[in-house]
């Protein structure tokens, strides 16, 4: 499944490449995830834990970021296991800032590929439209960083946590929304 996006977010491009460089800091942003352990070699360990209605899944395994500081992009390879319920995720991402007048433009591309008992969700729709509302939070998260007076201040911001059910129930409204639309565009032009 492949998921693309782009926001902005209201600092120069130095700012945000430099935020983005602090693969902690950002996961710390990305409601669900924790880095466990960095491997050296821009590899880090982790996991990512998301509450899907009545699945909870928590994804553990490692992720391979290869910044471009020249590009001001980059790709992230990962890929995980949820242990107790047999699911396995993969993703890659690409990612690109550019300035936009003052400043900076992200544009992210992302392919998952999910197995096993969640990939239920990824055929539906659900994960692409949770995926959008994760991206909300993690922007309003890194803002907050930006924000802070101090790297200490900064250190204790982290995305606030993903309330499963509310955010399952809001992501299918969402779809279930688009689906009638679809519908009804089609029958209004047929």
């Amino acid at each position: 499944m492949k998921i693309t996006n782009e926001f902005e977010v209201n600092r120069p491009i130095e700012t945000v490449w430099d935020a983005f460089q602090d693969v902690p800091s950002v996961a710390q942003c990305l409601p669900g995830a924790s880095i466990t352990e960095d491997k050296g070699g821009h590899v880090y360990a982790g996991a990512v834990e998301v509450k899907l209605g009545p699945m909870s899944p928590k994804f553990e395994g490692e992720a391979k970021i290869s910044p471009d500081e020249a590009a001001r992009s980059g790709h992230i390879a990962g890929k995980g296991v949820d242990r107790s319920g047999g699911s396995r995720g993969q993703v890659d991402v690409d990612y690109r800032l550019a300035e936009s007048g003052g400043s900076t433009r992200v544009f992210v591309e992302a392919d998952i590929k999910l197995s096993g008992a969640i990939a239920q969700f990824g055929r539906s729709g659900l994960v692409e439209e949770m995926s959008k509302r994760l991206i909300d939070e993690f922007v309003y998260c890194l803002h907050a960083k930006l924000d802070a007076e101090t790297p200490q201040e900064a250190a204790t911001i982290k995305a606030g946590e993903v309330k499963g059910f509310s955010l399952f129930l809001a992501s299918m409204t969402a779809w279930i929304g688009k689906l009638f639309k679809r519908l009804f565009n089609r029958g209004g032009n047929g």
